[in-house]
């Protein structure tokens, strides 16, 4: 059996700014007595001081120093002298303060060439070697992988690549289309292949769950203690991910599940790569994305005009934020314990 949504949702703020359709314009309307810890955040927002916005990436590093890095490496929008497609390592930590690039010729790709560049990089000066090592390219697991088990860090197969993919937008305008070598017609053939969602296991259900609101200034303040490893979750850089500008008073849309073990709950959802969220209405349904591309039935609706105005009001918020969003767990909607919080970001790497 399906979580179950609350019969009283929280509303949902849209992007500050942004244009409403009636369908969001009625969510943002709706009002709710729901108390969650959440909702009391949400509601006494004005009252909390908003912390200075995110700072971007700090000074670039020629090593790389993080314990978890994100990894890239395909064929870019580039032509060699034969008419062949240029290959390229890129290699960031979350904030960006370490970028590394390395072009390879096609006749080159393989594992053993991918692990001694990457020896390369790891053995210089100062560099230390990361534990773990994420990449979104799931036609490239065998190569990547391989190559990274060998020198004793782990691959983690995760579209919560966020900082490399905006690294990826980025490059695409300020390096590949600056090159000679660029041609439109060398875009790159790898696209992940999202497939239908599969049922959820038991492990991961919860027993009710919400549509929530926070002013992005107390959810950095609730993402603390994930940072500082006293609580599950995970977050990630804005700036690195192109969304430093957003301000604190910006109400962030979110999904808040509630289970009487919302511990053990917690714990089985840090196990996953979550990447994102999505409310489809076609199937009445939340979709948590996972992996690559793994998609799971995570909670249903009943199909009306109220939950479809309510659905497809929290997808509009959503993308109006660039796709920024994320998920709770905790005991209850009355609950002021908070389990989990996952920061989540709707975003499909480019194709380059």
């Amino acid at each position: 059996m399906q979580m179950q949504a609350s019969m009283q949702r929280a509303s949902l703020g849209a992007a500050r700014g942004a244009h409403l359709s009636p369908a969001a314009a009625r969510l943002q309307r709706q009002r709710s007595s729901t108390r969650s810890l959440l909702r009391v955040l949400a509601t006494d927002a004005a009252a909390v001081q908003e912390p200075a916005a995110a700072a971007s990436s700090s000074a670039k590093s020629s090593v790389p120093t993080s314990d978890v890095l994100e990894l890239d490496f395909c064929s870019r929008p580039l032509l060699d002298e034969r008419g062949k497609k240029v290959w390229e390592l890129l290699v960031c930590s979350s904030d960006r303060s370490f970028e590394y690039s390395q072009y390879f010729p096609n006749s080159k790709i393989n594992s053993v060439e991918l692990r001694k560049a990457l020896e390369a990089v790891f053995s210089q000066e100062g560099a230390v070697l990361p534990t773990k090592v994420r990449f979104f390219r799931g036609q490239m697991t065998t190569i990547i992988s391989r190559a990274l088990s060998e020198l004793g860090i782990k691959p983690l197969p995760s579209r919560r690549c966020f900082s490399i993919m905006t690294l990826l937008e980025d490059r695409l305008e300020s390096v590949y289309k600056a090159d000679p070598r660029y041609s439109d017609k060398a875009t790159s053939m790898f696209n992940i292949d999202l497939g239908s969602p599969e049922p959820l296991p038991d492990a991961l259900r919860g027993e009710k769950w919400a549509f929530v609101q926070l002013p992005l200034s107390n959810l950095r303040e609730m993402m603390a203690p994930v940072a500082e490893g006293d609580m599950f979750g995970s977050s990630f850089n804005l700036a690195a991910a192109g969304l430093g500008d957003l301000p604190g008073d910006i109400l962030v849309p979110g999904v808040a599940v509630f289970s009487r073990r919302a511990l053990p709950l917690a714990a089985w959802t840090n196990g996953l790569e979550i990447s994102g969220v999505k409310a489809d209405v076609e199937r009445s349904c939340l979709i948590l994305e996972t992996g690559v591309n793994q998609r799971w039935r995570y909670g249903g609706w009943r199909p009306s005009p109220d939950s479809i105005a309510e659905a497809e009001g929290w997808e509009e918020a959503k993308q109006g934020l660039g796709g920024l969003h994320f998920l709770a767990v905790q005991p209850d909607p009355d609950s002021e314990e908070l389990n989990g919080l996952w920061l989540l970001l709707d975003k499909m790497p480019p194709s380059v």
